[in-house]
C-alpha cells in the first residue's frame, strides 16, 4: 500500500510524467506567476529547463520552451525591480518623512 509520502514522491518525479502532463504543469506554474508570485516563475524555469532545452525532441517542447523562457525573464525582471525598490526605499525612507514611515512595516526608533 502506498503512503502519502510515496504518492508525493511519485508526483514530483517528472521523468514518470507524460510530456503532455509536463506541459500542463509548466503552463500552470507560468500562469501562477502572474498572481504576483515571481518565485513560482523561478521554480518553473529551474524545474522544466532540462525538459525544455536538454531532452530529446517531443511535440510539446516548443511551447514548454516558451513558458520556461518567459518565466525566467519574468523572474529576472521582478528580481531587478524588487532590488531597485528596496534600495531606493532604504536610501530615501527618512527623507520621505511621514509617507516613508506610513509605507514601512517596521519603523526604526532613533535610539543611540
Amino acid at each position: 500500500m502506498l503512503t502519502q509520502l510515496d504518492l508525493l514522491e511519485q508526483s514530483l518525479d517528472l521523468s514518470k510524467v507524460s510530456n503532455e502532463e509536463k506541459l500542463k504543469i509548466c503552463r500552470k506554474y507560468y500562469l501562477a506567476g502572474f498572481a504576483l508570485l515571481p518565485f513560482v516563475w523561478a521554480i518553473n524555469a529551474v524545474w522544466f529547463f532540462k525538459y525544455a532545452f536538454k531532452s530529446t525532441e517531443f511535440p510539446e517542447q516548443k511551447k514548454m520552451r516558451s513558458y520556461v523562457l518567459q518565466s525566467l525573464v519574468g523572474c529576472v525582471v521582478w528580481t531587478i525591480a524588487l532590488i531597485i525598490w528596496i534600495s531606493l526605499y532604504q536610501i530615501n525612507r527618512a527623507s520621505w518623512g511621514l509617507i516613508g514611515d506610513q509605507i514601512s512595516f517596521i519603523i526604526p526608533l532613533n535610539r543611540i
